[in-house]
């Protein structure tokens, strides 16, 4: 095996110190590519994918350099993804993405076969909409943390992830409206904070607070920051501002700095939660927590609330991706009455 994979790829501890003996100045290629994603403040969830796509592409290419590669292995490897993994054109674009990412900020290489890749073309899907009756049901299946989580995405159209990383800093519970903070696209917005999950909610951040307090006595208490704030307000880690509103149970090792913290709840445990309450509420859908947020989009415009009041508390760009909830308002399909009907 030569040199360059013996760094890259990792091999025998033996093999990696030979490596190491032969190129003490060359960074591993992995190592290469995360640096330029964490110099852009990619999140840490691009990184885990672009180096994984990256990886595939080098073993599936068997093992060649990537410098050494160009349009045909490019083309094969995406062809390889869609007609023998079959995966979506999503997965296929986040693939394509980490290879542009790779050639062009990494080996800083501009090739003009990097634009002429064509992109799979996505497919338009209707998306899963509860009714009112089967939100009901599902929300009553569930309880405790989950519950509160399952509630607070359905009440603000949140995604599950922006729900998670909510601080409690920007709960505002007077105005009731809830900030939410780098969403999707990098973009902050407010959203309205149900009445009803005011006493609960708060009832829940007493209990998380009095963690965060256990936490400061035994020397912990620090939450991630974003960006460079940690560095510009070096206490505001430990504040109560700034900590998570759903924090884990367990403190874990942040796998980019090394320091142990208390994160958020892991997104997998609250999928498990409403995959298990759809089946106690006989549900029978393909129920998901994304599924909460199309269902407050459809139920507002159901209730009559004009189309970019929706789009705004959504957070989308382009009204033309809120007009999809439309399908499903009061009246049948496209409003119109079936002729076995008359």
């Amino acid at each position: 095996m030569n040199q360059f994979w013996t760094s890259v790829l990792g091999q025998p501890k033996i093999l990696r110190m030979e490596a190491k003996a032969v190129s003490q100045d060359s960074p591993k290629l992995l190592d290469r590519l995360r640096a330029e994603i964490r110099v852009r403040h990619y999140s840490i969830r691009t990184e885990e994918a672009y180096v994984d796509w990256v990886r595939r592409f080098i073993l599936f290419q068997d093992k060649r350099h990537p410098k050494d590669m160009g349009a045909e292995e490019v083309r094969d490897f995406l062809s390889h993804l869609a007609t023998e993994r079959n995966v979506s054109a999503s997965t296929q674009n986040q693939a394509k993405s980490a290879l542009l990412f790779l050639y062009r900020e990494v080996l800083k290489i501009e090739l003009p076969w990097l634009d002429e890749v064509v992109a799979a073309k996505v497919a338009r899907r209707l998306p899963v909409v509860l009714t009112p009756t089967e939100t009901r049901r599902l929300l009553n299946a569930m309880s405790g943390t989950m519950g509160l989580v399952a509630s607070l995405l359905y009440g603000t159209g949140m995604r599950l992830l922006e729900g998670l990383r909510l601080r409690v800093k920007d709960v505002e519970f007077e105005r009731r409206e809830i900030i939410v903070r780098e969403g999707k696209g990098n973009k902050d917005r407010v959203t309205v904070l149900p009445e009803n999950l005011i006493l609960p909610l708060q009832t829940h951040m007493e209990k998380v607070k009095a963690l965060h307090e256990r936490d400061l006595e035994v020397g912990f208490g620090e939450v991630y920051l974003p960006d460079a704030l940690a560095a510009k307000y070096p206490k505001a880690a430990r504040t109560w501002g700034w900590q998570f509103v759903f924090p884990s149970a367990v403190r874990s090792i942040d796998p980019r700095s090394g320091i142990e913290r208390r994160h958020h709840l892991y997104e997998a445990s609250v999928q498990r939660a409403v995959r298990e309450a759809a089946k106690i509420a006989e549900v029978h859908k393909p129920v998901t927590p994304h599924v909460l947020r199309h269902s407050f989009a459809t139920h507002l415009l159901q209730a009559g609330y004009d189309i970019r009041t929706v789009q705004e508390l959504l957070g989308h760009s382009d009204v033309s991706t809120t007009m999809i909830y439309t399908h499903v308002l009061n009246k049948g399909g496209k409003g119109v009455v079936s002729p076995l009907d008359r």
